[in-house]
């Protein structure tokens, strides 16, 4: 069931980026509605309390959103090393993470790709010299995401932007213009 549901969330990586040209210009006109959800699974929406988790960061430290993020501004990014806009999106929010960072901001990147693949995520991780924080979800005993699940994630890359009162003020599917993430974020920093 996982790798089927693993494969699945690929199809659906793959589908949503049918070439990104088209796909920039599609997604302007879409809602979350629209986009292909795994079976009863529903994305979280602007709004919604961003749901608790705990997981160990590659580093080997440890990390509770309730109890280190609730001080800092936190963009989520759900994401695969299989996911060409993942990695086309990552160096995009690295920027950003350099630029915000010392304002309260936080990324925690969430890898769906399973403890398996930690050694080539942490190749990728240290090649492309990203220092924001990376996780690698894991399966619960009814071999449900342990994040992504809660989350309603359905494909990759998946975004939400949770802000210090642990509300999410971003939900985005896809690769995401540096305008759109820029506004939501400075948004967010700028709210007491």
């Amino acid at each position: 069931m996982t790798m089927r549901r693993a494969g699945v969330v690929a199809l659906v990586c793959a589908t949503l980026m049918g070439g990104t040209a088209s796909w920039a210009q599609e997604k302007k006109s879409m809602t979350p509605l629209d986009i292909p959800m795994i079976g009863d699974i529903q994305m979280r929406k602007v709004g919604d309390t961003a749901p608790d988790f705990a997981l160990t960061d590659l580093d080997g430290k440890p990390f509770d959103l309730k109890k280190n993020g609730s001080q800092r501004v936190n963009l989520l990014v759900f994401w695969s090393i299989f996911c060409e806009p993942c990695k086309a999106e990552m160096p995009l929010i690295q920027r950003l993470y350099d630029q915000y960072k010392g304002k309260g901001f936080d990324v925690l990147a969430v890898a769906m790709d399973g403890e398996p693949m930690k050694k080539s995520i942490q190749g990728l991780v240290r090649q492309q010299g990203y220092t924001f924080r990376v996780f690698i979800d894991k399966l619960a005993a009814d071999e449900s995401f342990v994040v992504a699940d809660p989350y309603g994630v359905a494909g990759t890359p998946t975004l939400y932007l949770v802000d210090r009162a642990g509300k999410i003020t971003l939900a985005e599917v896809g690769q995401t213009s540096r305008e759109v993430l820029e506004k939501a974020i400075q948004k967010a920093l700028e709210a007491k």
